[in-house]
This record gives structure tokens, C-alpha cells and sequence, in this order.
């Protein structure tokens, strides 16, 4: 493993921690702050910055936003997040022990059944340690990253109305996010040519789109869903996707053993089974 890498996977294990922190603080801002309406994206996510803990929230997230762009830039897009995967064990902990919510024993299970899955598919990267494996090519990036948008926004009028509307939701976060990572990523191997010019480059114009749209659609999903479950599920989403746009758009290797792939899809189908385990909200959260 290179100096760069393990570097990488260092800042990876501090975006874990912060990442589900910051989940768990816009969660108890958002259940008080007013109804998010799509019809004023404006002024939904201005309520939303003015409630005190979802703001402390954003202000943690978005230090787990940097910690987590140096980690792709650094690390191989698979391994690092894989390692961020993995502190999706400490969501029930902190949730539970810090936040004073109730964690149900199916919560727990879907939780664990998450981490052990994505687990697997760390266990099944080899050969993906020596760069940051940051080559791709336009039209395969597009498909991927577009395609994981289309599907993301078709869910949003899916989700109206549903009883299950805040977990559908924090899939379509995943997926916007999960698309957004993978920009990023892109972006970041054009660093050595471009330098600051990557600022004005077209990725990064569909990075902030994609990073603010999926902020507002977090915040719908986390009024109408119990944190655990929400959260549980739009990081198992965000992570599978960018995990498997490792091989898919990045070119790193995939397992060429039967051992290896049998983990792999192993992986899926216990990430799949904990999103059936995960239970749909009882009640809306009211909001203040």
C-alpha cells in the first residue's frame, strides 16, 4: 500500500464518525424545523439552516464533506469507501447511548447486517492499493452518474404519499449522493493538470447541484422517517453505488477468484436483506 492511500484511508476512518454524527444532529433539527415543500426549494432550506442543530449538523457534515473529498483523492474510490462504509456500526451506538433514541432490536439487525455486507465487499478488493485509480472515461462517467440522478429524482413523486415515504426517500439521497461522491472522484484526477482551474470545470458545477438537491431530500426524509432506519439506508445506498463505480467507471480490478466472487455477491445480498429488515416509519415526525 502506497503512502498516499493509507493517508487516504486515515481521513476515510475520520469521515466515517463524522459523517453518522452529523446525520444524527440534522436529524433533531430537522424533526423541528417546518414541513419541507418542493414547490419552494428556497425557502424550505433556509427553514432548515435556522433550526440550531440542523445547522450544527451541516456545520459537521460539511467538515465530514472535506475530510471525505481528500479520502477519494487520495485512496482508490472501493477501498475508501468501504472503510467509510464500516462506520455504519456506530450509527445504533451513537444513536442509542448519545442521542437518547429508541433503537429496536430489527433496527440493530438491519444496522450489523449493513456493516457486514459492506464488510464483504472490502474483503473482496484486491489489487486496488497502489494509486488513487482516478481514470475514467466521459461517456461511462455520464451513464453512471446520470443515471443514478434520473432514478433518485423519479423517486421523489414514487415516495408521495407512501407510508414508507421517508425511507424511499433516503434512498433517492442515496443515490444523489452516492452520484455526487463519484463526480468527485472524477474531478479529483484532474487535479495535477487543471489546479484550481477544477473549480469551473463541468463536474463541479454537478457536484454542488447534486450535493444541494440531495441535502433538501435528506432533510424531507429525516422529518418523516426515524433517524436509524433513514440514516441506515441512504449511507447503504450512497455506498454500494460508489463502491461498485469502482471497477465500473474507475477500471480497478474485481475479483478473478470463485472465493472472491462469491463474497462479493454475498455482500449485496446481506445489504439488500438489511434494507428489507429496515422498517418503515410508524409516524411522521411533527414538525414544530
Amino acid at each position: 500500500m502506497s503512502a498516499s492511500v493509507a493517508i487516504g484511508l486515515v481521513f476515510a476512518v475520520g469521515t466515517a464518525l463524522a459523517s453518522v454524527l452529523g446525520f444524527l444532529l440534522k436529524h433533531k433539527g430537522a424533526v423541528e424545523a417546518p414541513t419541507v415543500d418542493w414547490t419552494k426549494p428556497l425557502r424550505s432550506t433556509g427553514a432548515l439552516f435556522r433550526s440550531k442543530w440542523y445547522a450544527i449538523g451541516l456545520v459537521v457534515a460539511f467538515g465530514s464533506w472535506g475530510l471525505h473529498v481528500t479520502a477519494l483523492a487520495l485512496a482508490p474510490i472501493s477501498i475508501g469507501q468501504s472503510v467509510i462504509a464500516g462506520g455504519l456500526v456506530l450509527l445504533t451506538v451513537l444513536a442509542d447511548r448519545v442521542f437518547g433514541l429508541e433503537v429496536t432490536r430489527r433496527e440493530w439487525i438491519g444496522v450489523a447486517l449493513t456493516a457486514l455486507g459492506l464488510a464483504f465487499l472490502a474483503a473482496t478488493i484486491e489489487g486496488t492499493a497502489d494509486s488513487a485509480h482516478a481514470s475514467w472515461t466521459t461517456p461511462t462517467l455520464a451513464f453512471y452518474v446520470g443515471g443514478a440522478t434520473l432514478l433518485g429524482t423519479l423517486l421523489l413523486p414514487i415516495a408521495a404519499g407512501r407510508r414508507d415515504e421517508g425511507l424511499v426517500l433516503a434512498l433517492a439521497t442515496g443515490l444523489l449522493w452516492g452520484a455526487s461522491d463519484i463526480a468527485i472522484k472524477a474531478l479529483s484526477g484532474r487535479l495535477d493538470d487543471l489546479g484550481i482551474g477544477v473549480m469551473i470545470h463541468p463536474l463541479a458545477f454537478v457536484i454542488l447541484i447534486l450535493s444541494l438537491f440531495g441535502l433538501l431530500v435528506s432533510g424531507r426524509s429525516l422529518q418523516l422517517g426515524d433517524a436509524v432506519p433513514v440514516i441506515a439506508v441512504t449511507s447503504a445506498t450512497a455506498n454500494v453505488l460508489t463502491i461498485a463505480s469502482g471497477p465500473i467507471v474507475f477500471g480497478e480490478p474485481t475479483p478473478d477468484d470463485t472465493l472472491g466472487m462469491v463474497l462479493r455477491i454475498a455482500a449485496f445480498v446481506l445489504v439488500i436483506g438489511a434494507a428489507a429488515l429496515t422498517p418503515p416509519p410508524v409516524r411522521a415526525a411533527e414538525p414544530a
